[in-house]
């Protein structure tokens, strides 16, 4: 590492790990934009608001990266968002499927933990404390809606009442 202007510069190695971060948190926000947009499909508008919300709080958690990175004298290097997934068979399947990519975005946010480990970059490692709590946050929050479908089954009149709880949900 090496000082530009004061700030102790991050390697490139981090910096590139950060990077792949942004991407994944960018292409999470348009997986939630497509499972919203497909809840919309459905009448089901309390669904689509809650992901719709996801949706901000993962460009949020992009953009928090990308500041971040410029702070330590990084670059950003955005790629393409790959295509998400845009028919499900039901409520179900989108949260399930929500549940498994947030465990993927632990799994990521861990390894860029370690990579920050390897390179001795303590700054990055505190930095990323932050997403290691919200981590546990989003999982349990999509693991409990996975297990609040598994209750209503096929009824629609516990669908409609698990619609409107989540059209509660407050952008933070």
């Amino acid at each position: 590492m090496f000082f530009r202007g004061g700030v102790m510069k991050i390697t490139q190695k981090v910096e590139q790990e950060i990077n792949r971060q942004i991407n994944a948190e960018l292409y999470s926000a348009y997986l939630y934009l497509s499972m919203s947009a497909w809840f919309e499909g459905k009448n089901l508008s309390g669904f689509a608001h809650w992901m719709r919300v996801q949706a901000k709080e993962e460009e949020a958690h992009a953009l928090k990266l990308y500041h971040y990175l410029f702070n330590r004298g990084g670059q950003v290097e955005l790629e393409a968002i790959q295509k998400p997934k845009k028919q499900w068979s039901s409520a179900l399947e989108v949260f399930e499927e929500a549940y498994k990519h947030e465990q993927k975005v632990t799994g990521l946010i861990n390894n860029l933990v370690d990579v920050a480990c390897s390179q001795s970059d303590k700054a990055t490692e505190q930095f990323l404390t932050w997403f290691i709590d919200e981590q546990v946050e989003e999982e349990a929050s999509a693991d409990q809606i996975v297990q609040k479908l598994k209750l209503v089954k096929d009824s629609s009149t516990g669908l409609l009442m698990l619609d409107n709880n989540l059209g509660a949900r407050k952008e933070e």
